[in-house]
């Protein structure tokens, strides 16, 4: 029982509970030297029943060993004096009939003759001594010389009769076995004696050779027997719990009653399916028979079900039978689990009166469950679509069949409804695909009198739960409610969408597969979950709101379209991020000289900050781009207006910092067919060579735009015509999923199978880098080469003498009636006359003029001098400093530009 059922949680007290909690402990020590040692002394104490099993063992086993060593001993020692009176009498037989032995003893000197004799028998057989005699019983050998001529020690009348004698005395050399043996006369008289003995030193010394032996095996045998008793007392002691016989009597007497007096059946069957054990409350719950123990639980007449659960001993955990007309929740459990016998243990307990509350139970179990779920399943992204779907799968088929939702159109846009806007259905849900209700996309205008639109108009929840029986929800569509009807749909929830005082939409729960109308408690429930929604449906209305807002600044910050030049082919794309707008940008600007430049950048962070950041920082490279300045000096400017901009937002608590922006400035130069680029923590730029190698260009890192600190690079390479450059932010090549040079690797491949155009090259790495929800923005630039040739270019040296402007001119003359722009020759003159004469007279040498033909004339006047000329109002009475203010009027635009070498001043005017 106490295996079999739920344990208590109130310990038993006294002297009994404490010789159980001392028994757990015992049997919980480790099985290291202490617990082994602990158990040892708790099967000595004697009191236990296991103690005293111990000490009984220990004792019979204690008296066989030493029954065994004193048997061992005495046997021996038989042994050794039988074998000393058969080898003196034979010792002593086979010297007296030795030849030569009668008249050795007739001689006139027996000793002479027989004591060597003598002592080489006695040291070859091993005896003490052999001693040759005449009938006086006088000795004429012995092992010690001085004995010899001395009346032998024993009764040597039997052997003068011509008997053996065999007697135990203690003579000369001591206490010893000795043989008389006549030696007889062909004639048959007795002429001497010879006697053979062995002393019983000689005779125990093999005993006590052996006998360190035997109590050693002895000791061995105790040790291992009391070793082994003590492990069976120590496994009784765990079973027993350390009680004595009366306290294992007293338990037994306490066990019986509280098994037959407990109001749960219990059952103990046995490895073979028979029933060991039976209490009172389980012979009445099952109607056993008087006879049920010991037969085949299977033979019982239980019903099938129950006993093949008893039969096979599987666990089990409240699993309810039906038997005759009871319930019962069934538990089982073997009893192998930790060395116990093969079987099981079963309690039952009838659940009949408890059935109506656990399937009320199990119904609000399921409904918690469900609202869990909501909080769980609904809401996992920022989209308002996706929530709502969310809602209709939670819903379906755990508590409706069919779930719709209607959201109006402004709420799907992140803006807020009004009553009189129309609804859009969302999202449907069912356990069918051919139900005939609106589809989803379909704009709805419900009429007042459907459920739906009186739940819209008061705000409230509506239960229909007899469909059939109301005609009023068919207003809305007469036909297509017959449809519903004959699909089976026969009751409706609807509960408003709402969100604080913001109305979302309205869900509707449909049931037709489920028999059961709707109730209350359906209502209150569909309100519980349709709230939860309409919490995550209006985050995502207000997170489509805000992003639908950054991206629009965004898109208006970032360029419409790209600007005419000749230098480069430029194709593009920018990818908003799912999650939030960030701050990534892209420009193309035309320089002077037919110059372009490049620049794709990305801000730190997402939303209208870092979309409003982004626009700052368009704006001042645009600003900075008109000054001329090579990369690295352009990334410097930068760097230290992010600096400040974020010295000037410190003080702002909810301000986002700029600082960590990277940002990369590329200038291409077609005449050269140069391209200096810098980058301040960009990805480098990948270069398509015109044969379709694709290689990353190694650019100089230099520190995110805000740092400070150190210099930016610049890197100047020579691009071949027909080149293809690659600018992109890290959005391109950096995931969740993927380290960046996974990312760089996939667009390398990308890149190498794209087509020729840059539009292809978009396409193709889109095709290949673009996630379905991207995370961060993208922004891609593709620009591929072109060269302005010799041609188009013409260029001189002006020695520094005022006569050269007008050879000047009339060679510009010259080069534009051969381009076929006579018409620009008298302003081309009259601006380069003005520029080559400043140059002579406020320069320095060399001076070199170059005109370029593109979509412009471009005339370039360079010299040493890194003067700049300033524009201003000649008065009348000035004799200069009208030339700059002439070719201002003149030109579409001019400007100046510095190199390492001075500077260049130059001016454009449209070409016909």
């Amino acid at each position: 029982m106490g295996r079999s059922g739920e344990r208590s949680t109130r310990r038993p007290s006294g002297p009994l509970a404490r010789r159980r909690e001392t028994g757990r402990s015992r049997r919980g020590e480790p099985a290291g030297p202490r617990g082994r040692a602990a158990g040892l002394r708790s099967a000595l104490t004697g009191r236990s029943v296991a103690g005293q099993v111990f000490v009984l063992n220990l004792a019979i086993v204690l008296l066989l060993v030493v029954a065994a060593v004193v048997a061992l001993v005495l046997q021996v020692r038989h042994d050794s004096t039988e074998e000393a009176r058969n080898r003196s009498v034979a010792v002593a037989a086979a010297f007296a009939d030795s030849p030569g032995m009668v008249e050795a003893l007739r001689s006139p000197d027996p000793t002479a003759v027989l004591q060597p004799r003598a002592e080489a028998v006695r040291k070859a057989t091993g005896v003490d001594f052999v001693v040759v005699m005449n009938t006086d019983g006088v000795r004429y050998t012995h092992p010690q010389p001085d004995r010899i001529g001395k009346e032998f020690v024993g009764d040597i009348g039997p052997a003068l009769a011509g008997k053996t004698v065999i007697e135990e005395i203690t003579g000369t050399i001591g206490p010893l076995v000795q043989a008389i043996v006549p030696v007889t006369a062909p004639d048959g008289t007795v002429v001497g004696l010879v006697s053979a003995g062995i002393t019983t030193e000689n005779v125990g010394g093999a005993v006590a050779r052996q006998l360190p032996l035997v109590l050693i095996a002895a000791g061995i045998a105790l040790a291992l027997a009391t070793v082994g008793t003590a492990l069976v007392s120590r496994r009784l002691l765990r079973q027993t719990h350390g009680l004595g016989p009366d306290e294992m009597t007293r338990m037994y007497e306490h066990h019986d009653a509280v098994l037959h007096a407990v109001r749960e059946g219990v059952l103990i069957v046995d490895g073979e399916g028979t029933l060991l054990l039976a209490n009172d409350e389980a012979h009445r719950l099952l109607d056993l028979p008087e006879d049920a123990e010991g037969r085949d639980v299977l033979e019982l007449g239980l019903d099938p079900d129950t006993a093949a659960l008893l039969a096979s001993g599987r666990v089990a955990t409240d699993e309810v039978h039906l038997v005759r007309d009871r319930l019962l929740a069934v538990n089982q459990r073997p009893t192998d689990i930790e060395g116990g016998p093969p079987g099981s243990v079963a309690t039952l307990r009838d659940s009949t009166e408890l059935r109506a509350l656990s399937g009320r139970a199990e119904t609000a179990r399921e409904r918690l469950n469900m609202l869990y779920d909501a909080g769980v399943g609904i809401g996992t992204s920022l989209d308002v679509t996706q929530t709502a779907e969310e809602l209709a799968e939670l819903a379906v088929p755990r508590f409706a069949d069919y779930t719709t939702v209607d959201l109006f159109d402004a709420v799907l846009g992140g803006g807020e409804a009004d009553a009189v806007s129309p609804l859009r259905r969302a999202a449907l849900g069912g356990v069918r695909k051919d139900v005939p209700l609106y589809p989803v996309g379909r704009q709805i205008r419900f009429v007042a009198s459907s459920p739906q639109g009186r739940t819209l108009r008061t705000g409230r929840p509506g239960l229909e739960p007899d469909l059939r029986g109301d005609s009023a929800w068919r207003v809305q569509d007469p036909e297509r409610s017959a449809k519903l009807l004959e699909h089976g749909i026969h009751s409706l929830i609807t509960v408003p969408l709402r969100a604080g005082a913001v109305l979302l939409g309205v869900v509707s729960f449909w049931r037709s597969e489920n028999p059961e109308p709707f109730d209350a408690d359906d209502l209150d429930l569909a309100e519980e979950l349709v709230a939860r929604a309409a919490v995550s449906i209006d985050n995502a209305r207000r997170y489509t709101r805000e992003h639908s807002m950054a991206v629009t600044l965004q898109r208006s910050l970032l360029p419409r379209t790209l600007p005419d030049q000749d230098a480069l082919d430029i194709a593009y794309r920018y990818l908003p991020a799912q999650a939030g707008v960030g701050g990534d940008w892209f420009d193309v600007l035309p320089l002077s000289g037919a110059r372009v430049a490049l620049v794709v950048g990305d801000v730190v962070g997402h939303g209208l900050h870092a979309a409003a950041t982004m626009g700052r920082l368009r704006t001042a490279v645009h600003n900075f781009s008109a000054l001329d300045l090579p990369p690295d000096e352009l990334l410097t400017l930068l760097d230290e207006l992010v600096g400040r901009i974020d010295q000037d937002e410190t003080v702002e608590a909810d301000s986002a910092p700029v600082t960590g922006a990277t940002c990369l400035y590329a200038i291409y130069d077609p005449v050269s067919r140069t391209c200096a680029m810098a980058r301040a923590g960009h990805p480098p730029p990948a270069l398509i060579r015109p044969d379709g190698s694709v290689e990353f260009l190694d650019l100089p890192a230099g520190p995110p735009l805000g740092l400070g600190g150190l210099p930016f690079e610049a890197t100047e390479l020579e691009l071949p015509e027909g080149s293809r450059l690659v600018l992109y932010t890290d959005g391109l090549v950096e995931d969740r999923e993927h380290d960046i040079d996974v990312g760089l690797e996939q667009l390398r491949g990308a890149l190498e199978t794209a087509g020729a155009s840059p539009e292809d090259t978009c396409r193709a790495v889109l095709d290949v880098r673009l996630p379905d929800r991207p995370g961060d923005d993208i922004a891609l630039l593709v620009a591929r080469t072109r060269a302005l040739g010799p041609d188009r270019v013409a260029e001189w040296q002006v020695p520094s003498d005022p006569a050269a402007v007008g050879e000047v001119r009339a060679e510009v003359t010259r080069r534009l009636a051969d381009w076929g722009l006579e018409e620009l020759a008298f302003t081309t003159e009259l601006i380069l006359s003005e520029l080559v004469t400043n140059a002579i007279r406020y320069g320095g040498e060399p001076i070199h003029v170059r005109v370029l033909r593109n979509r412009s004339v471009i005339c370039e006047v360079f010299d040493s001098s890194s003067t700049s000329p300033h524009l201003r109002y000649a008065a009348m009475t000035d004799e200069g400093g009208r030339g700059l203010f002439l070719v201002a009027q003149l030109a579409e635009r001019w400007g100046t530009r510095y190199t390492p070498a001075g500077k260049v001043i130059w001016a454009e005017q449209p070409a016909p």
